[in-house]
């Protein structure tokens, strides 16, 4: 066989692996998903919520679940400042509201601020003017770590998922932050439990089947700093190693750049008040919020069985042929 016949038959099989990842999104869609995200009125039993839908890979948003807490009706303002208002937390703070996201051709992670939970307070009710965008997104258990005095309003774990899963979670995390706080579309490796305890959060979710049509890219780690003028620069962080992430903004996909993405079926859904949203591992997910929402969210690890040694093939193959 002459060399131009090897070239030919090695692009014949790349088209096949194209074909076979462009129509394996639709086929996920025909057998199992949603076009909608569900509501469930009450929360589920344990094995009822593992079979239909931690099984399955599903999200879906349930309605009186927590409905039971007093921070329902306690975390305001008033009562945080008493709470809390003196304790110092970590709040992320960027000039655009854009955490952990690109920027030009840098990965840009926030200036990690520490400051009093009053002194945030301010900020977000307009009494104080300051450069840039706050939000309280620590993603370490920083209801438990840094706001202990919280946790009495809330549960520690949520039963019937801790029994469905047959573990506690990783971590529990609480966040407040600005409408113009905007968390960039990513991926985890955690079956998550939003729950919104005040305001309004919009979703846009993919399913890890769509991932042939997500683009990823190496980027510049930097961080945010802020000058003395009061402007924000951006400073690489030396010798580390580059990021892959997703340059596609959900909200203005630049499809000329991206034309695969165009064949992504996003779902759009808000989880208001009183809701919590089950976000399964490995969905893709973009997220805003309305100014002042407040929620804790509970992170179980995921699983590590077939499912995700499916999703990392699916990964390496997308990874390896380019766009579709």
């Amino acid at each position: 066989m002459n060399h131009y016949a090897i070239m030919d038959d090695t692009q014949d099989n790349i088209d096949n692996v194209k074909n076979c990842l462009r129509h394996f999104p639709k086929e996920a869609r025909e057998l199992y998903l949603n076009e909608t995200v569900p509501y469930l009125e009450e929360p589920p039993s344990a094995l009822q919520f593992y079979r239909e839908w931690i099984g399955p890979n599903k999200p879906c948003i349930i309605r009186n679940a927590f409905d039971h807490w007093p921070a329902l009706s306690k975390w305001n303002p008033t009562y945080l400042r008493e709470a809390v208002g003196s304790k110092v937390i970590s709040v992320a703070v960027t000039p655009n509201g854009y955490a952990d996201a690109i920027h030009g051709d840098r990965f840009v992670m926030p200036e990690e601020r520490q400051m009093t939970f009053s002194a945030l307070l301010d900020v977000i009710e307009g009494k104080v003017k300051s450069s840039g965008v706050f939000y309280v997104q620590k993603q370490c258990s920083n209801l438990t770590e840094e706001l202990p005095e919280l946790t009495e309003d809330v549960e520690p774990h949520i039963p019937w998922m801790s029994e469905a899963l047959g573990k506690l979670p990783d971590a529990v995390n609480f966040w407040l932050g600005e409408s113009r706080a905007v968390t960039s579309m990513h991926k985890d490796h955690y079956e998550n439990l939003y729950c919104v305890v005040s305001g309004e959060k919009h979703f846009i979710l993919l399913p890890p089947s769509d991932r042939p049509f997500i683009p990823y890219e190496l980027y510049q780690p930097a961080v945010y700093s802020l000058k003395e003028d009061g402007s924000f620069e951006v400073v690489d962080e030396e010798n580390s190693d580059r990021v892959p992430w997703i340059p596609v903004d959900p909200l203005k996909p630049d499809l000329e750049k991206y034309p695969s993405y165009r064949l992504a079926q996003p779902l759009h859904c808000t989880v208001r008040a009183g809701e919590m949203l089950y976000l399964p591992s490995l969905w893709f997910h973009h997220v805003r919020q309305s100014h002042g929402c407040i929620a804790v969210n509970f992170w179980y690890d995921m699983e590590y069985d077939i499912k995700y040694n499916y999703f990392q093939l699916l990964e390496s193959l997308a990874g390896a042929v380019g766009p579709l």
